[in-house]
């Protein structure tokens, strides 16, 4: 069976890796030097927390709808 996630990337200013995290697949986060590791590292930490999950959590996964952006003055 085929899942197709979302992930959010961010990088870390102190250190210059790239963070990963499947915001709707709990557990699902990861770290690398370059973007192309971060794919690797994202698909294969996605693959983990799916095989441990079982049939009725699998059907539960929230669905991941998007990200918003909010301007705030402070």
């Amino acid at each position: 069976m085929k899942h197709q996630f979302t992930a959010r990337i961010e990088r870390d200013k102190e250190t210059g890796d790239y963070l990963g995290f499947i915001p709707n697949l709990p557990g699902a986060h990861t770290q690398a030097s370059t973007l192309d590791e971060l794919y690797v590292n994202l698909r294969e930490v996605a693959e983990l927390c799916l095989e441990e999950c079982t049939k009725e959590e699998l059907d539960n996964l929230p669905e991941f709808i998007g990200f918003q952006q909010v301007l705030v003055g402070v």
